[in-house]
């Protein structure tokens, strides 16, 4: 099979647990590149965190980012976003300020967040190693329902952060129980993601695999969360890192080593290496 595009997760997956990218990461990347492979990032985190990590890897691309509800190459001229509503999004922090959490409001120009006192190391290391740019406003509030019932907002995603397990699980079945205009996915036992329906990384990267005219089975998909787990099993090549859970592992076609053996290094150069380029094949009517 002649693959494409290659579809890279970013936390996890493209950059190590110390949230940094490692030169031969950079190297491999511009090396697919220059095979004509259309390399996208399809990352949960907001538009300018991804924008930020694509230019560190030169990539000029289209990213799907907030889990697949805003798809752009240019935070101003997107190809693709959905929100949700006003009033679903206050109705909905309204029910998750009855539980101990942390509530993010994640528009692709600013982060609106309360201000919690939880104490979880996994709240900590998720809110604050997130990776948004500087110059990305993020605002923390004392009550999230005021302030947007003064100023409305239409995010394409929140993110909800739990210290207890079984408040996520009540607060997940209100949620899915009262708002059909939503879905949710759950990262850990700690996090859910709340986004309009219909929304994933899955269908944001078929929306983008349209628009450019490449299949799914054209596809490499490298991913470690869950909420990569649609992919990898939809792509043509679907790959987990060493570092993914087992299930994510189980979807997938190869697994690669982990985030921080350098797991996308490995796995780009032990496949690309056997593929001639994209321009090279059309050349020879391998590929129109």
């Amino acid at each position: 099979m002649i693959y494409r595009l290659l579809a890279i997760n970013i936390d996890g997956t493209l950059l190590q647990s110390n949230g940094r990218l490692h030169k031969s990461t950079k190297e491999a990347i511009e090396y697919v590149q220059q095979k004509g492979i259309y390399v996208t990032l399809v990352t949960a985190r907001s538009f300018p965190s991804a924008k930020k990590v694509a230019k560190a890897l030169k990539l000029n691309t289209l990213l799907v980012a907030h889990s697949g509800a805003y798809i752009a190459g240019q935070e101003d001229k997107p190809i693709f976003v959905k929100r949700l509503a006003e009033d679903v999004t206050y109705e909905i922090v309204r029910l998750l300020e009855g539980f101990p959490s942390q509530i993010r409001l994640v528009h692709e120009k600013f982060a609106l967040a309360n201000k919690s006192k939880l104490n979880h190391n996994m709240l900590a290391k998720t809110v604050f190693s997130s990776g948004d740019p500087i110059f990305y406003s993020q605002q923390f509030v004392d009550s999230v329902s005021e302030t947007i019932l003064e100023e409305p907002v239409t995010p394409p995603k929140i993110e909800v952060y739990f210290e207890d397990e079984t408040d996520l699980k009540d607060a997940k079945a209100a949620i899915q129980g009262t708002f059909g205009e939503v879905d949710i996915i759950q990262l850990n036992e700690f996090r859910m993601d709340i986004m309009p329906v219909g929304v994933s990384k899955l269908n944001g990267l078929l929306y983008l695999g349209e628009q450019l005219g490449i299949g799914r089975n054209e596809m490499v998909v490298i991913g470690d969360g869950i909420d990569d787990l649609e992919m990898i099993e939809a792509a043509g090549l679907g790959v987990a890192m060493g570092n993914a859970p087992a299930e994510v592992k189980k979807a997938a076609d190869w697994i690669t080593r982990p985030n921080d053996q350098l797991g996308v290094t490995y796995m780009v150069k032990e496949h690309f290496r056997k593929q001639h380029p994209i321009e090279f094949l059309k050349k020879m009517n391998i590929l129109k």
